[in-house]
Order: C-alpha cells, then sequence, then structure tokens
C-alpha cells in the first residue's frame, strides 16, 4: 500500500505543471525567416519584417488562439509586402506545421521559454518581462535583423 501511495505521490509531483512565477522569459532573438528565405532574389521584395514581428509573437508565445492570430498576421503581411498570394499561403502553412510547441526546435511557439510552456497565456508579470525585453532588444539593437543581414 506504501508504495502504491509513493508512486501516486511521484505521478502527481511529475505532472504538476511548472510555476511560471519563477520562470524568466530569455531574451529576445530574431533569425528572420528562419528555414525560409527572408526576400526574393529574383523580384527584390522583402518579406522579412512580417517574419520579425511573427518572431515577437513566437517568443513569447501564449495561447493556441494566438498563436492562429499571429500566423494569419504573417501571411496577411506578406500578401501585403508581396502582392503574392501563393507565397504567403506557404508561409502561412510553413509555421502552422512547423511551429507547434510540441516540436523541439528553437522556432517554435514560445521559444523564449522552457519547452514544457506549450499553450498557455501569458500572465500580467509574463506579459510585463515580455514588454521590457522588447524594449532592451529594441534599445540594443538600433536595426531590427530586417535591417542588418
Amino acid at each position: 500500500m506504501r508504495k502504491a501511495i509513493f508512486f501516486i505521490v511521484l505521478l502527481m509531483v511529475a505532472c504538476d505543471k511548472q510555476d511560471s512565477s519563477d520562470v524568466e522569459l530569455k531574451a529576445f532573438s530574431s533569425d528572420g525567416c528562419s528555414l525560409f528565405p527572408d526576400s526574393s532574389i529574383i523580384t527584390n521584395k522583402d518579406w522579412c519584417e512580417c517574419c520579425f514581428q511573427h518572431d515577437v509573437a513566437y517568443w513569447q508565445g501564449g495561447t493556441e488562439k494566438q498563436r492562429e492570430d499571429a500566423d494569419i498576421t504573417l501571411k496577411q503581411c506578406v500578401l501585403e509586402k508581396t502582392g503574392d498570394n501563393t507565397l504567403a499561403k506557404v508561409m502561412y502553412e510553413g509555421v502552422r506545421l512547423g511551429g507547434s510547441p510540441y516540436f523541439y526546435n528553437w522556432y517554435r511557439w514560445g521559444y523564449g521559454w522552457p519547452y514544457e510552456r506549450k499553450y498557455q497565456a501569458l500572465t500580467e508579470h509574463e506579459l510585463e518581462q515580455a514588454k521590457r525585453l522588447i524594449e532592451q532588444y529594441l534599445m540594443n539593437n538600433k536595426n531590427n535583423y530586417c535591417d542588418t543581414r
């Protein structure tokens, strides 16, 4: 009986969500469009800024709905910058397929947090952290990633 109780307690501890109040968001970083070109070498159309803004959303993470909204915003931005509906749709499908928080990669949803976070709404404290870190990034990088490539 003691073994069963020990096992149940062990499972409860292992399954308990990490207290996010003591977890710090990592400093913001962007690599533009990750595994996709930032612009066209043929037409000189540039959609890097769309990817940079998408990285801001992906870095801080949040709910599944917020991810969907970020992906739709990326698609709309690329369409506005290029007028190319096929390109916008391909990029949208790419981030929908590859950006899941369940994948262990550097460009996943919520990449500023530990892998275990997955989909989780940000608290007021976390939103303040994100705002402060973005402000620090912009102060220290007068040009964002897209301006320096």
